[in-house]
Protein backbone atom coordinates (compact mmCIF):
# COMPACT_ATOMS: atom_id res chain seq x y z
CA UNK A 1 0.00 0.00 0.00
CA UNK A 2 1.48 3.33 -1.06
CA UNK A 3 1.66 6.25 1.37
CA UNK A 4 1.59 9.82 0.10
CA UNK A 5 3.14 12.69 2.06
CA UNK A 6 3.29 16.46 1.81
CA UNK A 7 6.78 17.88 1.14
CA UNK A 8 6.13 20.68 3.66
CA UNK A 9 4.18 18.72 6.27
CA UNK A 10 5.65 15.23 6.78
CA UNK A 11 2.97 14.53 9.40
CA UNK A 12 0.36 14.48 6.59
CA UNK A 13 0.24 10.87 5.39
CA UNK A 14 -2.59 9.69 3.14
CA UNK A 15 -3.23 6.43 1.32
CA UNK A 16 -4.06 8.15 -1.96
CA UNK A 17 -2.60 10.96 -4.05
CA UNK A 18 -4.17 14.37 -3.75
CA UNK A 19 -3.50 17.71 -2.08
CA UNK A 20 -2.29 18.50 1.42
CA UNK A 21 -5.20 19.64 3.62
CA UNK A 22 -2.93 22.19 5.35
CA UNK A 23 -1.22 23.94 2.41
CA UNK A 24 -2.74 22.55 -0.79
CA UNK A 25 0.56 21.20 -2.19
CA UNK A 26 0.50 18.00 -4.21
CA UNK A 27 1.20 14.85 -2.21
CA UNK A 28 4.06 12.63 -3.36
CA UNK A 29 4.82 8.98 -2.69
CA UNK A 30 6.69 8.62 0.59
CA UNK A 31 9.91 7.45 -1.03
CA UNK A 32 10.07 10.32 -3.56
CA UNK A 33 13.31 12.27 -3.33
CA UNK A 34 13.41 16.01 -3.72
CA UNK A 35 9.62 16.34 -3.71
CA UNK A 36 9.73 19.99 -2.63
CA UNK A 37 12.19 20.89 -5.38
CA UNK A 38 10.09 19.02 -7.94
CA UNK A 39 6.99 20.90 -6.78
CA UNK A 40 8.74 24.27 -6.99
CA UNK A 41 10.16 23.50 -10.44
CA UNK A 42 6.70 22.64 -11.75
CA UNK A 43 5.52 26.23 -11.19
CA UNK A 44 7.15 28.98 -13.32
CA UNK A 45 6.55 31.65 -10.66
CA UNK A 46 8.30 29.55 -8.01
CA UNK A 47 11.16 28.90 -10.42
CA UNK A 48 11.59 32.64 -10.97
CA UNK A 49 11.55 33.24 -7.21
CA UNK A 50 14.16 30.51 -6.69
CA UNK A 51 16.50 32.00 -9.30
CA UNK A 52 16.01 35.54 -8.00
CA UNK A 53 16.83 34.37 -4.48
CA UNK A 54 19.93 32.52 -5.65
CA UNK A 55 21.07 35.57 -7.62
CA UNK A 56 20.55 37.84 -4.60
CA UNK A 57 22.58 35.55 -2.35
CA UNK A 58 25.40 35.32 -4.89
CA UNK A 59 25.43 39.10 -5.42
CA UNK A 60 25.55 39.70 -1.66
CA UNK A 61 28.41 37.22 -1.27
CA UNK A 62 30.36 38.90 -4.07
CA UNK A 63 29.88 42.33 -2.51
CA UNK A 64 31.17 41.04 0.83
CA UNK A 65 34.29 39.66 -0.83
CA UNK A 66 35.41 43.07 -2.10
Amino acid sequence: MAVFVCPMHPDIRLSEAGKCPKCGMALYPEDTRFALLRHMASNPVMLAIMFAGMFAVMAAAMMLMR
